[in-house]
């Protein structure tokens, strides 16, 4: 991507500046990969720059703002590809995540909600929605959505690992542990990556670490 940039940035034809645009968001999506956000986000900003018509630099760019735990600006960012895009699932589901973040329990619920009704593939949308609801106490509305989506995608190692936690807080011990024992992610055992890296609520990362400590 540098190579396009560095051959085509100052060309005049009527091509290049959208190619340039887009090699600077690509070029961006690999930092932002890498951790290395706030050169993520001076590619992206030149991208934007660049081309005003697209929406994934901007979209991408929040994600780069979450990496850097600057929650409000990436809500700006997901705000703004929702204004023009009010479809886009991934929009959602990003824009609940920073709300989590925040502790918005309510918006993050109702943009997971939209996300996971947009796209019935999109898994990762729907398994946050059951989170938030544990996170809010409906806890027998979040068990439920988390056995619908092991219904559909039984290997989804997140949504069984969150099951068991509900399960063990709802009393139901013999089945928690039959739904740990399927879980074979080592990550999960860690509280540290549930809550820095997966960014479980805390609820749940709480849920987990009481299961840890007894089963």
């Amino acid at each position: 991507w540098t190579a396009v940039i560095e051959r085509y940035g100052s060309s005049d034809a009527a091509w290049a500046s959208d190619a340039v645009g887009r090699a600077y968001g690509n070029r961006g999506n690999t930092k932002s990969r890498q951790g290395r956000f706030e050169s993520a986000i001076d590619d992206y900003n030149r991208s934007i720059a660049l081309c005003p018509y697209s929406s994934d630099p901007v979209l991408n760019r929040g994600v780069a703002y979450e990496g850097l735990r600057e929650y409000k600006r990436a809500i700006e960012d997901y705000q703004s590809v929702l204004d023009v895009n009010p479809s886009d699932p991934s929009a959602w589901n990003n824009f609940g995540n920073a709300n989590a973040a925040l502790q918005n329990w309510e918006v993050a619920l109702g943009a997971f909600k939209k996300a996971a009704s947009m796209s019935n593939s999109f898994s990762f949308a729907a398994v946050n929605y059951a989170t938030i609801l544990f996170q809010l106490g409906q806890d027998e509305e979040a068990i439920r959505e988390f056995r619908k989506i092991l219904i559909k995608y039984p290997s989804f190692t997140d949504a069984r690992a969150a099951l068991a936690v509900a399960l063990w807080m709802a009393g139901n011990r013999s089945d928690a542990e039959t739904a740990w024992y399927r879980v074979e992610d080592s990550r999960y055992s860690s509280l540290t990556w549930l809550e820095e890296s997966r960014h479980w609520p805390p609820r749940l990362v709480k849920g987990m670490g009481d299961f840890l400590n007894f089963s």
